[in-house]
């Protein structure tokens, strides 16, 4: 397939193959070790997890780590289902003692994370068990302007060692440095975030006094600030001990053809591994998505892998470059934590290969033209109470499936096609299940709150005006 396939090709192709990739995977239900989602079934080991090592400071460091930023919470759910649920502290307590005890000990939270709720739930998990256990990293998230002023900033670190029930931080990190606020451009934002208030040498200074022992920055957006900081690392200005930057098959080389203000990781992999700056990698599975994606790639991968999920394909390819020390991975359920620590626990690295292979993958998936969102929740909460990563969720799934129906066709066509009805009523229906209507995109203003809290970057208010143009033809053609 080339880059300008169309996605109606795409998905005609996909629909044809459908056939014969259901009775593969239904082949594959049956295999043992298999459930029917493709998850592995078996008990991980408890000493295989696979583990490398920090020049800095010699920690070694499982392969998998934790991200608190999907926290289960009470009813079974996640947040994206129920944002106004309350973290399940049992659930969350029961994956953490089971994630260490399977080898993992990197535990990735924010104070932003979960409706600010991520570091005290993490801290009350972490704290029942003995502190070289676990290295802890969360970041210095202040990202409004009323967390700008040099107090407040401080204050926003010396709160994080409190939910965390910690004396020091293992991993901190600026959060999301290159993205912009809503009147600034992203230089301006991070001088106001970090540099016109002191708050990076104040930051450095606890490094020294032991409060940090390793000092990085999460990156998201625009490169020259990524390149900025790389270069004050090489003329001795500030020292990053480690680096946290998207790293996953499709956005090896897709990242800036998806969207022009990303970067492609093979760059902020390739200049971190160039200083030997160890990289922190997230989204892995660019939420979810690469966990979740049509039958016939599904199909394709569990031809060469029967016995692995599809996402632990996402979770080797992430794992396998020289000079990763982690792989992050937000872990809501538990059937998930299984299978991703038997995913690396131990690693197989991707052969030369298997490489080729994801990156055809990479191209399949690119022509689909879903929206790239990680529902990660940073728009959240809508002014106007929408319930954003939802509408995008349900608009890609429905992509993948082959679920978006041809509006634009003849009338008199779609009269005797069933198949566009059938499509069409398992949109809107499927809609008004997951997204209440109240919650939906028809109640986008345009205000553009959203959009620079996004961290690929999304034209938040026009994926909303595209999701509910589509939605009205839909309505309007009975």
């Amino acid at each position: 397939m080339n880059k300008d396939i169309s996605r109606r090709n795409f998905l005609k192709t996909a629909g044809a193959a459908a056939v014969a990739s259901s009775a593969l995977l239904a082949a594959c239900k049956g295999k043992k070790g298999v459930d029917t989602t493709g998850l592995s079934t078996q008990e991980p080991p408890k000493d295989k997890m696979t583990m490398r090592v920090n020049p800095n400071t010699g920690d070694k460091v499982s392969l998998l780590g934790y991200g608190m930023m999907r926290l289960p919470v009470e009813g079974g759910l996640s947040l994206r289902d129920n944002p106004d649920a309350a973290i399940d502290q049992e659930m969350v307590n029961r994956e953490v003692d089971y994630a260490i005890e399977h080898g993992v000990n990197y535990f990735d939270t924010s104070p932003a994370y979960c409706r600010g709720m991520s570091e005290e739930s993490t801290g009350i998990a972490l704290h029942r068990h003995p502190r070289d256990k676990y290295f802890v990293a969360t970041k210095l998230s202040n990202f409004s302007p009323d967390t700008w002023p040099r107090k407040e900033s401080i204050q926003m670190f010396e709160n994080s060692l409190k939910y965390l029930q910690v004396d020091y931080i293992d991993y901190l990190l600026l959060h999301a440095i290159g993205g912009g606020s809503r009147d600034m451009d992203a230089l301006e934002t991070f001088n106001a975030r970090y540099m016109d208030n002191g708050i990076l040498d104040w930051l450095v200074e606890q490094k020294k006094a032991g409060r940090i022992r390793n000092l990085g920055f999460s990156y998201h957006g625009d490169v020259k600030i990524y390149d900025m900081l790389l270069k004050w690392h090489d003329e001795g200005r500030y020292h990053w001990d480690f680096v946290q930057i998207e790293l996953n098959y499709l956005d090896w080389q897709w990242a800036n053809e998806i969207n022009e203000d990303n970067t492609d990781a093979v760059y902020l992999y390739g200049e971190l591994k160039k200083r030997g700056i160890p990289a922190v990698i997230m989204e892995p599975l660019l939420g979810g998505r690469l966990a979740n994606v049509p039958d016939p790639i599904v199909a394709k991968m569990k031809q060469r892998e029967p016995e692995r999920s599809v996402a632990s394909w996402a979770f080797r390819y992430a794992g396998t470059p020289d000079g990763v020390l982690t792989v992050l991975s937000g872990m809501t359920y538990m059937e998930h934590l299984r299978d991703n620590i038997t995913s690396l626990a131990p690693l197989k690295p991707i052969s030369k290969e298997e490489d080729a292979f994801l990156m055809e993958i990479a191209e399949d998936i690119y022509n689909l033209n879903t929206i790239p969102c990680n529902e990660c929740n940073y728009c959240m909460p809508c002014p106007y109470g929408l319930n954003i990563p939802a509408i995008f969720a349900h608009y890609n799934k429905c992509i993948k499936d082959g679920n978006l129906a041809n509006v634009e066709r003849d009338p008199e066509e779609r009269k005797g096609d069933p198949e566009y009805w059938r499509r069409r009523r398992a949109f809107l229906i499927g809609y008004d299940r997951s997204v209440p209507k109240l919650r939906q995109a028809s109640h986008c203003i345009g205000c553009g709150h959203c959009v620079p809290h996004c961290p690929q970057r999304i034209d938040i208010p026009q994926e909303m005006r595209r999701v509910d143009e589509y939605t009205e033809k839909l309505r309007q053609n009975k």
